[in-house]
């Protein structure tokens, strides 16, 4: 029972983080069944959390492995639905309803950063966007704090140049 307090807690305290967390990584989709997978498979694999970090930063790190699997998932879908009919949409347009929720600029950042590579991409969206820090994000990414630093100096560039020079 005890867990299942310490789940719930966390679940209060972080659900809206991994919530946006979620939601920029996979652009779209169930975000809410995602978040609901991210904390049951917290609940069930509690036990290997060592308290090493802090419970966002595994909570996050957990976020990412439920997004790649989404992800690979859809993609896996995509592939089979594109051989069987033929036909290739965009996987990278936002739907009516996300385009939306975001403000013009947002919407301008989201995009931009969409179109960098998965390393930078992630850095930002650690970094940048939920404010963690070095030492967590390199925790959830396996990098080296050093990793972090120079990979998110070198995202910031990169996206400020996608942008049109917008600072």
């Amino acid at each position: 029972m005890a867990n299942e307090e310490i789940i719930t807690s966390w679940f209060r305290q972080y659900s809206d983080d991994v919530y946006n967390f979620l939601i920029y990584y996979v652009g779209n989709g169930d975000v809410d069944d995602m978040v609901q997978e991210v904390f049951i498979k917290a609940l069930r694999n509690i036990e290997s959390f060592q308290y090493q970090s802090k419970p966002r930063t595994w909570l996050f790190s957990i976020a990412r492995n439920v997004a790649i699997d989404k992800i690979r998932k859809h993609n896996r879908e995509k592939r089979k639905e594109d051989k069987l009919i033929q036909y290739q949409t965009g996987t990278n347009e936002l739907s009516p309803e996300e385009i939306y929720q975001f403000s013009e600029t947002k919407r301008e950042v989201f995009q931009a950063m969409q179109s960098l590579n998965k390393n930078y991409y992630e850095v930002l969206l650690l970094r940048g966007i939920n404010e963690l820090s070095v030492q967590e994000t390199a925790s959830i990414l396996n990098w080296t704090p050093s990793k972090v630093k120079v990979t998110f100096h070198r995202a910031i560039k990169k996206l400020t140049k996608e942008m049109g020079g917008i600072k």
